[in-house]
């Protein structure tokens, strides 16, 4: 009897996707637990895997848009037994030898090429036990030693996080590895200089993206404060105790845990910027959902980090790591992007020296990090070099007056120069 595969539940306000590839063919076995298709929809993609082993077929092409419930395939039975008939083929075509009697003399041992060779392990392997697929997939495309990256699995394995958070707090590859290998760039249409054009349709994620940001302009006045953050003491504090850090807690330590902690604290304060218009009320939240930008080869999303007031620091760039690495392999649920009160974007990783993002609706604010510079400032009547970076609050005005934005702005910057703060909670 063949099994229908479904559409399952997208989560909140999502009724609909596209599949975006198949990674089966009509006609190709499958076990159970492996991934048939995936699928975008207008927050994130993801993948549906099969409830049960057989023969796929498909109903539904790549590019289809489905709705929750639509059957978009079937498996059939004898997939199983198909595949693993056809792991021998030779064994059960040809009759089992009749017996013989044994040689007098020993036998000869076999030569060690006769076992099957090991899988190869791309750049070594690590003594604690093989990597997985997904590990070995991250360390061949970012030409990293796997060896040198801090393993926190059972048994000390390496798991997708632990190479995930290495990457996202920019520990580098060795300095003679060569950079990944990219996907060429689509080339140009023949024709004279500055001629010829391509159009392709926008993606769901990209239209939700344009549509929740021209929602944002039409709906919320927006106004953007801005002020500088002198960061000489976290640094201080991070390069002091990274090492440490990293070996009690098995993540790296980020500069992201500290604006974190102090945008949690600072909304604890100023609850306006937490809180949202909806209707004609306004409703404050007790509890901070904090959302996190992370830039993605399918557009922004926000994963939200939930009750992040109740985190410390190693639980926050636990949780970040792994749901930066959920988005950069497109696997965040639904329910991962849902629900966030306050958003933290980092236009300072690409080079961004000053911006002025752009809320999230239904969120009255937004912190804009940026890139860390080195500039000439006056202290104590002093011309000294120290490394600053410019921060940016865009807000609801509607909501949020200009006074409680800038005091916002400044208690973040307060503790981040007294880091001590964030620890004592003041």
């Amino acid at each position: 009897m063949a099994f229908e595969v479904q559409i399952p539940p997208l989560g909140e306000s999502v009724t609909e996707g596209t599949i975006s590839r198949w990674a089966k063919k009509d006609g190709d076995p499958v076990r159970a637990d492996e991934v048939l298709l995936e699928l975008e929809t207008d927050k994130a993609g993801m993948e549906i895997a099969a409830e049960r082993a057989g023969v796929l077929r498909i109903l539904k092409p790549e590019g289809a848009t489905v709705n929750v419930g639509d059957i978009v395939a079937r498996i059939e039975d004898g997939g199983a037994s198909a595949a693993a008939g056809s792991a021998n083929p030779s064994a059960a075509a040809k009759p089992a030898p009749e017996a013989k009697p044994a040689p007098a003399e020993a036998p000869k041992p076999q030569p060690a090429a006769a076992r099957p060779p090991e899988p190869a392990q791309p750049l070594g392997s690590r003594a604690v036990g093989p990597l997985s697929p997904a590990v070995r997939r991250l360390v061949t495309e970012h030409q990293l030693d796997p060896a040198a990256i801090t393993a926190s699995g059972r048994g000390g394995r390496l798991t997708k996080e632990d190479v995930v958070a290495h990457i996202e707090h920019g520990e580098s590859a060795p300095a003679s590895a060569a950079p990944a290998a990219r996907a060429p760039a689509p080339s140009a249409p023949k024709g004279k200089p500055g001629e010829g054009e391509e159009r392709v349709p926008m993606t769901r994620i990209r239209k939700r993206i344009a549509e929740r940001l021209v929602q944002a302009q039409h709906t919320a006045a927006i106004l953007t404060t801005f002020n500088e953050i002198d960061m000489s003491a976290v640094m201080t504090i991070r390069a002091a105790h990274k090492e440490r850090f990293q070996k009690l807690h098995g993540v790296p330590l980020g500069f992201m845990s500290f604006f974190a902690r102090a945008c949690v604290l600072a909304l604890q304060e100023f609850q306006d910027v937490n809180a949202e218009i909806r209707g004609d009320d306004v409703v404050y939240k007790h509890f901070v959902h904090l959302g996190i930008a992370v830039g993605t080869e399918r557009g922004l999303v926000v994963p939200v980090i939930r009750h992040a007031e109740g985190m410390s620091f190693a639980d926050l760039e636990r949780e970040i790591g792994r749901l930066a690495g959920l988005a950069r392999d497109g696997k965040l649920s639904p329910d991962d992007l849902a629900g966030g009160t306050f958003t933290i974007s980092n236009g300072g990783v690409y080079g961004s020296l000053m911006s002025t993002p752009i809320l999230n609706p239904p969120q009255s604010g937004i912190l804009g990090m940026h890139k860390i510079e080195k500039r000439p400032v006056a202290i104590n009547d002093q011309v000294v070099i120290r490394p600053m970076m410019y921060v940016a609050l865009s807000y609801d005005h509607r909501l949020v007056d200009g006074e409680q934005a800038v005091s916002f702005l400044v208690r973040v910057k307060e503790r981040l120069e007294d880091p001590a703060r964030l620890l004592l909670d003041v």
